[in-house]
């Protein structure tokens, strides 16, 4: 029982730091990543507009 216990926990832990290294990366290239979003919408809409007209 105690292993299992054992177990779960580390499982926990390593879900908790993979969410901090996200956290972490998103932070750093927070920049280079709103740019890369919007580039994305402004080519999405460009397009649906030369598809409706």
């Amino acid at each position: 029982m105690k292993k299992r216990m054992e177990v779960a926990a580390v499982g926990v832990i390593e879900i908790i730091l993979i969410l901090v290294v996200l956290i972490a990366l998103v932070l750093i290239f927070k920049e280079q990543l709103t740019s890369l979003i919007n580039d994305i919408f402004s080519k999405i809409n460009t397009n649906a507009t030369k598809i409706i007209n």
